[in-house]
């Protein structure tokens, strides 16, 4: 199956940008620690959520999922016929190990799965894991063995300010007694989210200005609560950029997330996009009639986000003289600069980390392919500026993430439509 875009439509209208898929997983992930019910409003209707729910809906979770309402039954779980499939598809299975361990203190799973585009070891959980007590044990190749009761007392953790690696330390340490330091912690508005929600599971938790979150261990959480999950700062970004080429005049964005993007969005100025605060969280963003060159440096929050490096890049497609990155988060990631070279784009990969894109080109038709979850919609981003048809394989990619990204563009007028090649 592949997606095309026609070339011709300039959007019009506004949009509503959707709960963070970031935020949704380890929430429902978090849900596993309480005895009884939730619910999670604005929980994104997406494969990857799907699939989590069908990983959970295998130990014996009952959930029922509707426009965005999220209701959670964790009562009575098992692990007898945990799909060990499902776990492959999804890095964010990982997510699993800190409930599931508190539940059954042992635990044998596959590796995760996700995109395939750079290293992602699991040592920080695993090390966080076991300092805690919970022991690795490597018996089986491709698979994380763990036993053990989680012990009492203070002690520090280093997460490495790895997003994930917070967030299973954060859920843990909420119900073991003692006081946890974790130090070097990732604080993305989706970590934030999650320590909103186990706040309000009754859970102590506080945080320091230095990157550092304070866990003290209670005996029990609530629940039988509502809980509302954040707007996806990354998707407002990626439509940033798209109505900054692809814009009739401008484009309102709501639930934009304009705090936790202070870093793109200055960047997007620095580029000559025009943006106007519209208050209650609506951004307007005006067409660039100009786009002038900038160099990124991605960054762990507050800076440029890594996930918004790709659709940002196609934006540089557009500028005059010489643009660069360097991606400090993960290595290969650039790699979907080929894509953009099949459609005109005239750029060179120096290195693991480091780019230049060269010169304003007019993109043209191409057929490619998405190496991840983002540089999917920087190839819809290229689409929409191309000139006649582009089509793209991979289209799993996006459903992974974007919630009702074709409805929502079609909306505005863009041309899509997925394509059978046979």
């Amino acid at each position: 199956m592949l997606t095309k875009v026609v070339w011709g439509n300039e959007l019009s209208w506004s949009v509503q940008i959707n709960g963070s898929k970031n935020a949704s997983l380890p929430i429902i992930a978090a849900c596993l620690l309480l005895k009884w019910k939730v619910r999670l409003n604005n929980v994104p209707d997406i494969l990857d959520v799907h699939t989590f729910l069908w990983i959970l809906e295998s130990i014996w979770a009952k959930y029922t999922f509707a426009r965005g309402v999220l209701d959670i039954d964790t009562s009575d779980l098992s692990l007898k016929n945990l799909d060990e499939q499902k776990v492959k598809k999804v890095r964010v299975s990982l997510l699993l190990l800190a409930p599931l361990l508190h539940h059954f203190h042992k635990l044998n799973i596959p590796y995760p799965g996700g995109c395939s585009i750079w290293k992602r070891p699991v040592d920080s959980h695993l090390n966080a894991l076991d300092k805690i007590w919970f022991k690795y044990i490597s018996k089986w190749e491709n698979r994380i063995c763990l036993d053990g009761k989680p012990i009492s007392g203070d002690m520090e953790i280093n997460a490495g300010f790895s997003v994930t690696a917070t967030e299973n330390i954060l859920v843990a340490n909420t119900l073991r007694e003692g006081t946890t330091t974790i130090k070097m912690a990732a604080i993305e508005p989706h970590v934030m989210n999650l320590v909103d929600f186990l706040r309000k599971a009754w859970a102590d938790i506080s945080l320091r200005y230095n990157h550092t979150i304070i866990v003290k261990g209670v005996e029990k959480l609530t629940d039988n609560f509502e809980f509302d999950i954040v707007s996806d700062y990354i998707e407002s970004g990626t439509f940033m950029v798209i109505w900054a080429l692809a814009a009739k005049e401008y484009i309102d964005i709501h639930n934009a997330r304009i705090d936790d993007l202070y870093a793109f969005i200055e960047k997007l100025h620095q580029a000559w996009v025009k943006t106007m605060d519209m208050w209650n969280d609506i951004l307007r963003v005006y067409k660039a009639k100009e786009i002038k060159n900038v160099n990124i440096q991605t960054n762990i929050f507050p800076g440029f986000p890594t996930d918004l490096q790709s659709p940002f890049w196609v934006l540089m497609t557009q500028a005059e003289w010489v643009s660069k990155i360097h991606e400090v988060m993960f290595e290969w990631r650039l790699n979907f600069l080929v894509e953009l070279e099949k459609m005109g784009s005239k750029m060179s990969i120096n290195n693991s980390h480091e780019a230049i894109i060269m010169w304003a080109t007019p993109l043209k038709w191409a057929t490619v392919t998405s190496w991840d979850l983002r540089a999917w919609a920087a190839m819809v981003i290229a689409w929409l500026i191309a000139r006649w048809e582009t089509y793209i394989a991979n289209i799993d990619y996006v459903k992974r993430w974007y919630s009702w990204i074709f409805e929502k563009l079609t909306k505005l007028w863009a041309d899509i439509v997925e394509w059978d090649e046979n």
